[in-house]
């Protein structure tokens, strides 16, 4: 699957060199990640808030389900850096303890702006430390450090965003493993109007030690509505096509809440 689909990825990445990813000129214009796995390089507005939140309802092989409620919280630094500030209320698959797990902070920064071949280019560091208990199933007991690389561009009125990553983690691997990577290709546009659609590809490689997991491979894709220009929601599916990836319905919105600080 990932040796198909990178020639196509790499001619869809070419192909977009000339153009210029188109970003919201309205700082209180949304600028959406959910509901995809990948992220998009563009940045808030300094002293702007942007909120996600979203829902996801996972059935596992065997009958287990598991549900999620993330939120991310995104402050604009500067005109090209971010922070970002994650929690997410969880319900492990098989019954157990609803709390909130590991939380977690991230900067991105974008270095590049309508750059040959990588388009608008970020780059976004991730630190999640252990403050959930790991025997409840909520937190995974390790401090993880990841680094993600993110390309973006604007096919003739259809976003583009690739992602690749990695996650290194403390621990002796025993519970998850130590090291982790992702690649994700996601797309998105319009169908009329303020309705929209989204459509991504994504994966996890295959990882080794005590907690080693086979590859999975997912499709992820719904519509989306823009309600307002500071709101906009989505829902839809995932579909397995590889690996241990549940299936799974999510519903969403991102609001724009405004400047935080003055002029």
């Amino acid at each position: 699957m990932r040796t198909a689909l990178a020639p196509a990825l790499a001619v869809l990445a070419l192909g977009a060199a000339a153009a210029r990813a188109q970003e919201p000129r309205d700082p209180h214009a949304v600028q959406p990640e959910r509901p995809t796995v990948a992220t998009h390089a563009y940045t808030v507005a300094p002293g702007w808030v942007e909120v996600e939140a979203g829902g996801e309802f996972d059935r596992y092989d065997g009958g287990a389900h598991g549900q999620s409620v993330p939120v991310v919280v995104k402050v604009g630094l500067t005109r090209d850096l971010q922070l970002d500030l994650d929690a997410s209320l969880l319900h492990p698959p098989g019954g157990g303890t609803t709390g909130i797990g590991d939380l977690a902070a991230a900067l991105k920064a974008r270095v590049l702006r309508g750059a040959p071949v990588l388009g608008d280019f970020s780059v976004q560091a991730t630190l999640k430390l252990p403050t959930a208990p790991p025997a409840s199933g909520l937190g995974t007991g390790t401090t993880d450090v990841a680094l993600l690389l993110i390309s973006s561009h604007d096919l003739g009125g259809v976003s583009m965003d690739l992602n690749v990553g990695y996650t290194r983690r403390s621990g002796t691997g025993a519970l998850v493993p130590k090291g982790a990577t992702l690649w994700t290709a996601s797309f998105g546009g319009s169908l009329a109007g303020d309705l929209g659609w989204t459509a991504e590809c994504y994966g996890y490689p295959g990882t080794a030690g005590p907690a080693g997991q086979a590859p999975i491979v997912a499709l992820l894709g719904g519509p989306t509505l823009l309600a307002r220009t500071w709101l906009a929601f989505d829902a839809g599916v995932i579909v397995p096509v590889r690996g241990p990836q549940p299936r799974a319905l999510y519903a969403g919105g991102v609001w724009n809440i405004g400047r935080l600080t003055a002029k």
